[in-house]
């Protein structure tokens, strides 16, 4: 299934959708996709992320106990990468955050970007901003935006947070507009970056849940049950012909 026009339609159409597709990442991680010792649960997260799929880990356990589903010491293969150290950047004003007694911690979200996350300057600031501190705690991120560029992000979501972050440039291919951008952190910070358009087949995407352990994602299957879902009605409007 081809990735739609989802500026064809209102915000709360999309809402729809991302409910529905956050809640389709997060059962196929449940049901299989996770190693043992690892879970996700959708919440919402303060300063514009959520609802997020957030994967968790107690901190007794290393990626090396969890066993199965973990690809290790392979690099992922996506169309664009680059690296950076991780808390060069000028720091920001601190955040109190506040764990759960139990132990459990984050150690990596999902997250779909909405409209709402680029509608005014600081919402669009505070999920930059918000994208970078999650770097700087060490909190792999992936980030899935379906909609095209706008006057806030002229090169994508990615190219904003690399900037602000890294204080490099990337540029999006002419002909695509749309990104997705897996983050692993250690030391470094690396990105890898998948640029496809419209109608172009979603790509698999890798999640990390520890330095070079990560998951694939096959996010063509999880973009279809989610489609399903939505009614008839507006499949016309989003998908004409």
């Amino acid at each position: 299934m081809p990735m739609h026009d989802w500026t064809r339609v209102e915000a709360g159409i999309f809402h729809h959708f991302h409910h529905e597709w956050i809640s389709s990442i997060n059962n196929a991680l449940n049901r299989g996709l996770l190693p043992p010792n690892f879970y996700a649960l959708a919440e919402q997260v303060a300063a514009g992320f959520g609802p997020d799929v957030l994967t968790l880990q107690d901190q007794s356990v290393t990626p090396a106990d969890s066993g199965g589903g973990i690809a290790t010491q392979t690099r992922p293969q996506t169309k664009h990468f680059s690296e950076t150290v991780r808390g060069l950047r000028t720091r920001r004003k601190s955040r109190v955050v506040v764990r759960h007694v139990s132990g459990d911690r984050i150690v990596a979200m999902v997250e779909i970007v909405s409209p709402g996350n680029k509608e005014s300057l600081s919402a669009f600031r505070s999920f930059v901003e918000k994208a970078a501190e999650l770097l700087d705690q060490q909190i792999h991120l992936l980030l899935l935006d379906p909609f095209p560029p706008g006057p806030r992000d002229p090169n994508g979501i990615h190219a904003a947070i690399w900037e602000y972050y890294a204080g490099d440039l990337f540029e999006l291919p002419p002909h695509e507009p749309l990104t997705f951008v897996s983050y692993e952190v250690s030391y470094l910070v690396r990105a890898y970056v998948e640029t496809f358009a419209v109608g172009d087949r979603l790509p698999d995407m890798p999640l990390f849940l520890a330095p070079e352990f990560y998951i694939q994602l096959p996010l063509e299957a999880m973009y279809q049950a989610a489609w399903e879902t939505v009614p008839a009605r507006w499949q016309r409007v989003i998908a004409p012909g």
